[in-house]
């Protein structure tokens, strides 16, 4: 399942994001890929220094971990920290799979999900579509900056050759409590027809049945 999250930065923090980047430097993107992703990864990656970072993170994973369709389509457990990414002519990130596990140390998770918000709006670079195979072929993605696409990390999917212009996105992972795509889509379909009902009907028999199903599923399925 793909999800597109629209605005998960607004204008002004957007040119926060922005200012901030700014301060630091890239570097050759390749050095954070496994073994099999550094021969196709052409891209760099932001090297800013702690405080710099920290205040980045805390814009854009701040805002997205509140957002209520990540949190429906993720069911978060552990997320890491981004990297950001940075693509000018020529830059590409050729065909590939994330990483099963990532961290170091005691600090390893799954990647069930991967993330990429876009920080560079579609008019200011040509090419660099993220390109993602599903099971109804390839899907092509360009956001507005500020907005974010979900997809299962166990997806083939590349990023397309860059061929005017910047482009910025911040990438991260998600392990989620549900580690099966098709598990969590229901669980994401079934939850805003919950949502919905417990606005509009708070009191119907329908709603508590719904409600009822939807939280002992996630019991059901959750791997805590």
């Amino acid at each position: 399942m793909l999800t597109q999250i629209s605005q998960v930065l607004d204008q002004q923090q957007l040119e926060a994001v922005r200012n901030i980047i700014a301060t630091g430097k890239f570097a050759d993107g390749s050095a954070s890929a496994g073994m099999a992703a550094k021969r196709v990864k052409h891209n760099e990656e932001l090297a800013l220094d702690q405080v710099h970072l920290k205040d980045l993170n805390n814009l854009v994973m701040g805002s997205l971990v509140k957002h209520p369709t990540y949190r429906s389509a993720a069911l978060p457990l552990k997320v890491a920290a981004p990297y950001y990414a940075h693509y000018t002519a020529g830059m590409s990130y050729g065909e590939h799979v994330d990483d099963p596990v990532m961290g170091s140390g005691t600090e390893l998770y799954r990647s069930d999900i991967s993330i990429t918000v876009f920080l560079s709006n579609p008019d200011e670079y040509a090419g660099g579509e993220l390109v993602i195979q599903t099971s109804f072929g390839e899907q092509q993605v360009k956001l507005p900056a500020g907005d974010a696409i979900l997809y299962p990390s166990s997806s083939t999917h590349r990023v397309a050759e860059v061929t005017r212009g910047e482009r910025l996105v911040a990438v991260s992972w998600v392990q989620s409590l549900v580690q099966e795509p098709e598990k969590r889509a229901l669980l994401h379909d079934m939850n805003q027809a919950r949502e919905t009902l417990l606005r509009d009907k708070p009191a119907a028999e329908e709603t508590r049945q719904v409600n009822q199903s939807y939280i002992n599923l996630v019991r059901m399925w959750a791997n805590i």
